[in-house]
């Protein structure tokens, strides 16, 4: 990306550094981040690349190579006050400089930026985390800020939630950040703490496919933030400050004290929080080809009780198992996305085309199908 920066913005020096994070894959636990609960999330071997040159000025200039959903390659210019009345994905870069400058009280300088990404964008796999965060560690190191990794989790989130406006919790940052090669991150988001747990997938001769319906999301603007509010109105309803503060034999005991469709969105959130402890459990224990099941009976609460898939989703959900995948659901927020499939290495290729083909037949766009592997976190490349 060096000799790509200077085409782009000119001059003849090279970059100060370039930084990569992940997208992320959550394994199970969905929607639980910002009600208390548990989540599994891992890093995944796509990542979003930033290289970024210091300026002695304000001005920050940023393009891309990566072309999807619109985007498409120009320099975006605009200096370090303005950055906070970025639009489109530029703002995930010029909105981390704004955060990091208002929250830590630093002046800052202003910068170019090249990105580019193999993350694909709107599947539900984190590209918006992967950019924000990206940056983020780049702009620790070139500014001198010294930030532990929770903090920009913290920082992450407060550029989705106040530049982007999208009402998420921190389970796409702290995958992205704080992740490691072949394991996954427990996450406990009432107790703060994040257990790094090994897979084992390799070793078990396990794959995890991505089958990405094509049915694109914004969490913006889509119906995660009404989600959102229904597990705020449960839990207000229920009198506890989030719903991990619920038992999974207390489910049925607020069935009828509140609406018939905030105590299916309670049930999701209290079942997914000890589905991801189960998860971990089994990885824990050295047995990941039992997790598959599990997996299945995750999707079946989305679909039925949060209600955020979408009928694309739930068609490579079921096509994967009846071609013999071990477990499969929806993973990341919903209303679009992709699905996960856990499968027998040997078996990869033949499920993957058996469930593209399913989906097609179904009426549904064919969905693109791919591997991948747990990796590991934000970090600089050069």
């Amino acid at each position: 990306m060096r000799d790509e920066l200077q085409a782009v913005f000119g001059g003849t020096a090279g970059p100060d550094g370039i930084w990569s994070a992940p997208g992320r894959v959550n394994l199970i636990g969905e929607h639980t981040d910002y009600n208390g609960g548990l989540a599994l999330p891992f890093a995944i071997d796509r990542r979003t690349s930033v290289a970024v040159r210091l300026r002695d000025d304000d001005r920050i200039r940023v393009a891309t190579d990566f072309v999807d959903r619109g985007v498409v390659p120009g320099v975006i210019e605009s200096t370090l006050e303005t950055a906070h009345a970025s639009t489109g994905w530029s703002r995930y870069v010029l909105g981390a400089a704004h955060v990091l400058r208002r929250e830590l009280g630093v002046p800052g300088r202003g910068f170019e930026a090249l990105v580019s990404s193999t993350v694909p964008v709107g599947v539900g796999v984190s590209s918006s985390a992967a950019l924000e965060s990206a940056t983020i560690v780049a702009l620790d190191e070139l500014w001198g800020l010294g930030l532990d990794r929770r903090e920009m989790v913290r920082l992450g989130q407060l550029v989705e939630n106040e530049v982007v406006g999208a009402p998420t919790g921190t389970l796409d940052q702290s995958a992205v950040l704080l992740a490691q090669r072949d394991h996954a991150v427990l996450l406990d988001f009432r107790d703060g703490t994040a257990e790094q747990v090994p897979l084992g997938f390799e070793a078990a001769g396990l794959e995890i496919l991505v089958i990405d319906s094509l049915v694109r999301h914004d969490h913006a603007t889509g119906g995660y933030g009404e989600r959102r509010r229904e597990c705020e109105e449960a839990a207000r309803i229920a009198g506890v400050p989030t719903l991990r503060e619920i038992a999974v034999d207390d489910i049925e005991r607020w069935a009828g004290r509140m609406p018939a469709h905030v105590h299916r969105r309670l049930k999701h959130i209290v079942t997914d929080t000890d589905r991801a402890r189960r998860v971990a459990d089994l990885v824990r224990a050295g047995r990941p080809r039992e997790i598959g099941p599990v997996l299945t009976e995750g999707h079946a609460s989305q679909r039925d009780d949060f209600e955020d898939s979408v009928p694309a989703i739930d068609a490579a959900v079921d096509a994967a198992v009846a071609a013999g995948a071990l477990g499969a659901r929806l993973t990341g927020g919903g209303f679009g996305g992709a699905a996960i499939a856990l499968v027998d290495r040997a078996e990869t290729a033949r499920i993957a085309t058996s469930t593209a083909d399913a989906v097609e037949a179904a009426g549904h766009a064919r969905p693109i199908v791919f591997t991948v592997h747990p990796s590991d976190g934000a970090r600089r490349d050069a």
